[in-house]
């Protein structure tokens, strides 16, 4: 009992550290972006990759490891349709993600660019902004539905 307790521990917190992290990556990268300062910019998305790279991939490598382990031990069979549904959206959330960081990374040195030559943010960057920004949307609301599927576990066929 102590190890399942253990596992849903670190699945818990694995997703905490998902959507937290994902939701103050958010907030700092749009208040930067509302400045329109280019070394603002910059430097917010200098930490902001550090915590995806820290924080946010540490987690989508834990959660579906402490996931399975979980089903294992309580003995949902993997075909669950929660289950089937709560992966398909973990993949969905990861095929948002996955561009996301590449954005950041380009934002910031664009940004970066802008601020050591003393210009203004240029046309790439706000087009990729809104890019990043629309991506979001349907990340975060698969990590909700993921939760509600984990707490209900409904029988969806």
């Amino acid at each position: 009992m102590n190890l399942l307790l253990t596992l849903k521990l670190i699945h818990v917190l694995g997703a905490a550290v998902l959507f937290g992290t994902g939701l103050g990556i958010a907030f700092f990268m749009l208040m930067a972006h509302r400045t329109r300062d280019p070394a603002t910019i910059a430097q917010t998305a200098r930490t902001v990759v550090k915590a995806d790279a820290f924080f946010t991939a540490s987690a989508v490598l834990v959660q579906p490891v402490s996931g399975a382990l979980l089903a294992w031990m309580i003995g949902y069979p993997p075909e669950e349709s929660w289950i089937v549904a709560a992966l398909a959206l973990y993949v969905m959330v990861g095929l948002c993600w996955l561009p996301v960081v590449g954005i950041q990374l380009r934002l910031r040195n664009i940004a970066a660019e802008a601020a050591e030559q003393g210009a203004a943010l240029p046309g790439e960057y706000f087009r990729l902004f809104r890019i990043w920004f629309w991506l979001g949307w349907p990340a975060f609301a698969g990590v909700i539905a993921i939760f509600a599927l984990m707490l209900w576990k409904p029988h969806l066929w």
